[in-house]
């Protein structure tokens, strides 16, 4: 079988196989492949150790905890966020009969504006969903403050940030409930999957009636929930994968140094600075494309590294707010969100996981540096 020789923007951590089957061998014993088995326990309890955090429920996909969180903390009418995402941080508003209320994002990093929150928000709004762009925290105490002063509740979308801290602590405790994704691309990955991380017992029992079709025994249901359960198999994997987690994330720290160092001098190339007292997940390495200074747009440089099989991302291009489901919305005309289009258009994310090597990067920049 031949071997993609491709470089892709991520790659999956895959633990080893000959290590994986005796986890399966033992599923297929306990003959327990879903609904809050050995595994699924397992898993939680190992997660909430790794990641610092109270309380945690697993999920099948990264986008099913957002859409719950909504409904456990009983959100309605307003939300304040971000165009500056994945598009899944927006459809679960939709899902849950929100509106969405855009707001610009910080040139510097990505995140959602906190100076430009208060003026967003209306009688109807009732929460604010910030994202960790890249795994970089958000200004979570300014969030906090205004959140406070209005009575919202606060959702982070931390896709992104599996295991960041911020001052020793977890940034996965910011806000009323924080949520992950699992999926193939992210650095800790449980195939597909994901998790919502709350603060109380109570809120944690309502989140596993909600994932669970709202059973609260055999016979009784006390609340519309939906199917959002991990199974057996990938939660299994996903212990295994815990035990090589911190070897990757080491190796992408390496690599994003060489980024640095070798990107630094290149006029019209413009990097996210590290963030000081934060413990990075590395993540994404994004960097922003300033043509008149560079010489060639950004999406030059993207076909122009596609072409020696190189293949970066445009995360976030297009804005959440200029698809069709969306644009119509007051909050997002580009007048409001002139920092976020910005970044839109020069953004391309580069190579960023644990099977790249000093050789690999020689090589991006090498066509980066000659691009122009």
């Amino acid at each position: 079988m031949a071997v993609n020789t491709d470089i892709t923007v991520t790659s999956p951590l895959l633990p080893p196989l000959d290590e994986f089957i005796p986890y399966l061998e033992d599923i297929w014993k306990r003959k327990w492949i879903t609904n809050n088995g050995f595994y699924h326990q397992e898993l939680e309890k190992a997660l909430s150790e790794y990641l610092k955090i109270p309380y945690i429920s697993l999920f099948t996909n990264g986008t099913l905890p957002l859409m719950v969180a909504l409904q456990a903390l009983r959100i309605s009418g307003e939300v304040i966020t971000t165009p500056y995402s994945f598009v899944a941080t927006t459809h679960a508003l939709w899902w849950n009969g929100i509106k969405p209320v855009f707001v610009d994002v910080e040139e510097k990093n990505g995140n959602l504006d906190t100076d430009k929150i208060e003026a967003a928000i209306t009688p109807k709004t009732t929460a604010i969903m910030p994202v960790h762009v890249y795994g970089n925290p958000c200004n979570t105490e300014a969030i906090q403050l205004i959140a406070d002063k209005y009575g919202l509740k606060v959702i982070y979308d931390a896709a992104h940030a599996f295991g960041v801290e911020k001052d020793g602590k977890s940034i996965l405790i910011a806000g009323d409930i924080s949520t992950l994704s699992f999926h193939a691309t992210k650095t800790y990955n449980t195939v597909e999957g994901g998790a919502l991380i709350c603060h109380d017992k109570a809120t944690k029992k309502r989140i596993d009636y909600l994932k669970n079709f709202g059973f609260a025994g055999e016979t009784e249901v006390v609340m519309p929930g939906i199917n959002g359960k991990m199974d057996e198999i990938r939660s299994a994997y996903g212990l295994l994968n815990l035990k090589y987690v911190d070897a990757a994330i080491e190796q992408r720290k390496k690599i994003a140094s060489l980024y640095r160092q070798q990107l630094q001098d290149i006029p019209g190339i413009k990097m996210v600075d590290d963030i000081s007292h934060v413990k990075s997940n590395y993540s994404y390495f994004p960097v922003f494309i300033n043509k008149d200074e560079y010489g060639i747009s950004r999406d030059e440089l993207y076909e122009k590294l596609k072409s020696r099989n190189i293949y970066g991302r445009r995360y976030f291009y297009p804005l959440i707010s200029t698809f069709s489901p969306y644009r119509g919305l007051d909050s997002a005309t580009e007048d409001n969100l002139p920092i976020a289009h910005k970044l839109a258009d020069r953004v391309i994310c580069l190579p960023m996981h644990h099977g790249l090597n000093e050789e690999d990067i020689k090589l991006i920049v090498s066509i980066i540096n000659g691009g122009r």
